[in-house]
């Protein structure tokens, strides 16, 4: 059988390391830095603030620190190279100070300082994203902790395999082609999923306002029963880990041990300030074995097609006109009562939510259409990347 040519890093790896490639531990070959641990006072100008919400897009941060206190709190500043990494949260996620720009940072962020002379910053990214290099933070992550997180000292502890720098080079052209690529076609994606949903959103509104003329007007506390009385929110210090979804008022919030309700419910946010912005659903459904706390209505309908007809409602309209309070925007029961809802024939009702379930899978739902186009292209990546960045270990 005719042998395959060899790829050039695979020409490089059998000429410096026939034998395999040693493994270090990251601390051999960088220095590991804490962010500040002081609260910062922000102010409209001065060194940039950056943080885990930030992390993909350092120099976008709108949060500044005043020179004096960047001065008395880092005694180690960022550099061109150096690598900030989560240690908070989403442990992990790596970004390389590309820009001379001065950088503040906090304790969710680590400064990972490369030798040069050993180890690419880039490749250093790489393999700390990589399925590997998450392995291994795993291994010594504070899993109970809230949130989870992993201590300074334990960084310089991860190993990483470490080829020459001729080979790490090779592999960082190689992953940087196939990321601007790969951010080429996400951005398209993006954009056509973003149009999709401005139209499922025309469509929807354009359906419920024809469905108008044979509807007839209920308030919202006639055609559902109302089970906030069964309500009951725990503390975060009081929950147990379980299996069963924790709801508030942006949805599932946490999974616990035990359940009171037990069926198919419309959940509507009673508070936040969501009700306002609406960047999410302020109404969704649970079904099945759940806790929900105080901070989202209960409502049982007759029929899943009614429940999920007023779910599609209440989510097109603008509640403002229901809703209390300045500071902190409230539904409460009354009010939500009160809602007027349009409600055709139940013919119609099943005619306009099986059309607009069709079309909201398309833009929403990650086994089909493009977000599952968008999630394949994730996966074949992540696949490419763990694969370059996997090697025969040093026997």
């Amino acid at each position: 059988m005719k042998q395959q040519p060899r790829s050039k890093i695979e020409q490089l790896i059998l000429q410096s390391c026939p034998n395999g490639i040693k493994s270090v531990k990251l601390g051999e070959v960088c220095e590991i830095y804490d962010g500040t641990h002081q609260t910062p006072k922000y102010t409209n100008e001065g060194v940039r603030f950056v943080s885990v919400e930030n992390i993909n897009a350092l120099y976008k941060s709108n949060k500044f620190i005043s020179r004096s206190d960047y001065d008395t709190l880092y005694k180690v500043k960022p550099r061109v190279n150096d690598v900030f990494m989560t240690r908070i949260g989403s442990i992990g996620v790596c970004t390389v100070v590309e820009s001379d720009e001065e950088l503040a940072y906090y304790v969710t962020l680590t400064l990972i300082r490369p030798d040069l002379s050993k180890i690419d910053p880039k490749y250093l990214k790489y393999i700390i994203e990589s399925s590997q290099g998450q392995k291994e933070l795993r291994k010594r992550t504070l899993v109970n902790a809230t949130p989870i997180k992993i201590n300074l000292g334990e960084i310089g502890k991860i190993m990483i395999p470490l080829p020459p720098l001729e080979i790490q080079n090779e592999i960082v052209k190689i992953l940087n082609k196939f990321t601007e690529l790969e951010a080429e076609l996400e951005a398209e994606l993006e954009a056509e999923l973003e149009a999709r949903k401005k139209q499922y959103h025309h469509y929807r509104d354009n359906l419920l306002i024809s469905s108008k003329d044979t509807s007839e007007s209920i308030r919202l506390g006639d055609i559902a029963k109302n089970l906030d009385s069964k309500r009951k929110p725990v503390t975060k210090s009081s929950r147990k880990s379980g299996d069963y979804p924790y709801y508030g008022a942006s949805g599932i919030v946490d999974y616990v041990d035990n359940y009171i309700f037990d069926g198919d419910y419309l959940l509507v946010s009673e508070d936040g300030a969501n009700l306002l912005a609406r960047t999410t659903p302020i109404a969704f459904a649970s079904t099945g074995k759940v806790w929900i706390n105080n901070h989202a209505h209960v409502l049982e309908f007759d029929n899943r097609t009614t429940q999920r007809y007023v779910e599609i409602y209440l989510n097109s309209i603008d509640l403002s006109k229901y809703i209390s309070g300045a500071a902190q925007p409230k539904l409460n029961q009354e009010n939500l009562n009160k809602i007027e809802i349009p409600l055709p024939h139940l013919s119609d009702q099943e005619r306009i939510v099986s059309i607009l379930d069709k079309f909201d899978a398309l833009v929403t739902d990650i086994s089909i259409g493009l977000p599952a186009e968008l999630n394949a292209r994730r996966q074949q990546y992540e696949y490419y990347r763990n694969k370059l960045l996997t090697f025969k270990e040093l026997s």
